[in-house]
């Protein structure tokens, strides 16, 4: 398969599009030897061998990110108003490469960017009740009656309540400080799920998603490959999440 140079650098990781393209023309790439000028030159990614200062570079089918979203940008590829959580990603922009899953504008926390459809299927099916947990601020004082609502089930306007989720309360007080497992994703769910016992989200973080936790030591806009072991963690519970799950 025929591939743009400066296209496989950038999706390779050696660098954003513009960075690559000046790379080339510094004569920093070769390829099979020879070195190469032209960022337009097309390569075979399975095939030719490329190197960047003498060091070869490999093509990566797949790429697995875990981002820690800021508030203020939107979970889109593109936005023509908002800037995007891709926006984040700029140094190792790819085309192919999707968040899994939304987070809403204001919220912030766990993000995965990947190309990896089957993966993404896989944790965001409404079948395999993946859990995602969150951390958040709520206006007013959530008690143990709310923990055995939330258990139940709410009723937040739709056909059905929401499944069991389970509410976990760090702090109490005018100001709660909680934590909320739910293995759904509706629209705007919890601070739905809080309106409806008449709370307010104040502030919201996504903290887990399935085995995979948020750094401490990632701060909000930084992002970090997957390690190995986290992404067999994910593969393997992504569809085992129902049992021994309250939520």
């Amino acid at each position: 398969m025929a591939l743009r140079l400066d296209r496989f650098l950038a999706e390779a990781g050696v660098g954003s599009r513009s960075e690559v393209k000046k790379y080339i023309r510094a004569k920093q790439i070769s390829v099979n030897g020879l070195l190469i000028v032209r960022p337009e030159a097309k390569i075979n990614e399975q095939k030719d061998v490329v190197t960047y200062c003498g060091k070869r570079i490999f093509f990566t089918k797949y790429v697995y990110y875990l981002l820690h979203k800021p508030a203020g940008c939107v979970t889109a590829t593109e936005d023509a108003i908002h800037k995007t959580v891709m926006d984040c990603m700029a140094d190792v922009a790819r085309p192919d490469l999707f968040p899994v899953g939304r987070l809403d504008r204001d919220t912030e926390g766990l993000l995965i960017i990947t190309n990896d459809g089957e993966l993404a299927h896989a944790l965001l099916s409404p079948k395999k009740h993946v859990p995602k947990t969150y951390y958040a601020k709520i206006r007013g004082r959530v008690t143990e009656k709310e923990v055995l609502l939330f258990e139940a089930g709410i009723d937040i306007g739709e056909d059905t309540r929401t499944r069991p989720a389970k509410l976990k309360i760090l702090k109490g007080g005018e100001i709660s400080e909680i934590e909320l497992t739910i293995t759904e994703g509706k629209f705007h769910q919890v601070k739905r799920m809080f309106l409806a016992v008449g709370m307010q989200v104040l502030y919201l973080k996504r903290i887990a998603m399935g085995s995979l936790r948020l750094p401490d030591d990632l701060p909000p806009g930084a992002y970090r490959t997957l390690t190995k072991e986290e992404l067999e963690g994910l593969r393997e519970n992504r569809g085992q999440q129902r049992e021994g799950q309250s939520q």
